[in-house]
């Protein structure tokens, strides 16, 4: 895959794998069973800029094009899913749309704690009775004076626990149906803003996914992000672009897989012979191979269409599609090659196979991202 990368971005790929093997593979499997969020870790992510990948220089942060970003989800996502989707959707979902439809006053006031890594961010789009169907949502933004009294009960929130500003989706003008649906910045002390418990998940267990409640909660009208009523064109462009990290989120798992699985045949002996040797293990590994480089491919498509400033939303659902199904393939498959100890917790593909399933799930289901590939074919 070197031939399709730049020298600049395979430097960011060895950087980040590099980091990765020192800082975050020693302390994989204890975030998981533990169910800690490592601050110890995310604090030197932030030092390299990986929570501010694409912002620019100037308001503090790395200035680094698509691929650099898909690169450094991926290695990250390699050694820790979890940790790989804080820093997804933190730059995707929450500084994305910050960067792309915030005033200029919004820009000072958000984004350089965000692109420091000082402040975390979150995307609240989903509730108890809006998932796929985003406009559903009953959260309200009522208008009083100079702020808005917001109401909202948000679920399956990532990075929720320790998140600080937080992009909430609620509706201004209920009687407008979608077109009243509008993005008011919420931060974490706010009074009305209360943080629920973690959700006890079976993958990802390392990232804080919890409810977040606003009750009568006072927001200045100044944090409404663009204008009333753009919230689902906010929430789209955002997930489009977090499509591309989840996708490479999901590369990252797959290549974990397909490595221990290798890794793992070599050393297994079964019939007096490493089960390398036997042809249906071989098929088994030249299927994940062959799909996660497929995958990859994908992903830098939909990565390069986005940095040459082309419509990408098609390729963004394409390689989200094709990279969550290979994830999940692929570790089921690594676990198959462990036989009885794939499904112990002293092999990392137990982990891989609990983290990809979530993959088909988020920033869009596989359900989903086919409609929107078809209604963009058939169009």
């Amino acid at each position: 895959m070197d031939i399709f990368l730049t020298e600049k971005h395979q430097i960011v790929r060895h950087s980040v794998r590099a980091f990765a093997q020192r800082e975050i593979i020693p302390i994989a499997k204890e975030i998981d069973e533990e169910q800690r969020f490592p601050w110890e870790v995310v604090e030197k992510m932030a030092a390299l800029g990986y929570l501010g990948v694409q912002a620019p220089k100037e308001l503090g942060g790395a200035g680094m094009d698509t691929v650099s970003y898909t690169l450094i989800i991926e290695e990250l996502s390699n050694a820790s899913a979890a940790l790989g989707l804080c820093a997804s959707v933190h730059n995707s979902v929450a500084l994305y749309p910050l960067l792309a439809f915030g005033n200029r006053e919004q820009h000072e006031r958000f984004v350089p704690d965000l692109a420091s890594g000082k402040k975390i961010g979150a995307f609240c789009l989903t509730e108890p009775n809006a998932g796929s169907d985003a406009s559903s949502i009953e959260a309200t933004a009522i208008l009083d004076g100079d702020h808005y009294i917001v109401n909202a009960n948000k679920v399956f929130v990532t990075n929720g626990g320790i998140a600080e500003t937080c992009l909430i989706f609620v509706r201004t003008d209920p009687a407008a149906g979608s077109r009243g649906i509008s993005v008011i910045v919420a931060e974490k002390g706010t009074p009305g803003f209360v943080v629920g418990e973690n959700e006890n998940l079976s993958g990802m267990r390392a990232n804080p996914v919890s409810s977040i409640r606003l009750s009568e909660c006072r927001i200045p009208k100044e944090n409404l992000l663009a204008k009333e009523g753009m919230g689902l064109k906010i929430g789209l462009a955002g997930l489009d672009t977090g499509r591309i990290g989840i996708a490479a989120q999901a590369v990252g798992i797959a290549q974990a897989s397909l490595d221990e699985g290798i890794k793992y045949a070599k050393e297994r002996i079964q019939f007096k012979v490493p089960i390398a040797n036997h042809q249906s293990i071989q098929n088994m590994i030249a299927d994940m191979g062959t799909k996660v480089e497929a995958a990859r491919l994908m992903v830098y498509r939909a990565a390069l269409l986005k940095d040459m400033g082309k419509p990408f939303s098609k390729e963004a659902a394409m390689a989200k599609l094709m990279a969550s199904e290979t994830a999940c393939q692929v570790a089921d498959m690594a676990v198959q090659i462990h036989g009885g100890y794939g499904y112990s917790k002293s092999y990392p593909v137990e982990r891989y196979y609990r983290d990809a399933r979530v993959t088909r799930i988020y920033e869009g289901t596989s359900e989903v991202h086919r409609i929107v590939i078809a209604r963009n074919l058939l169009s």
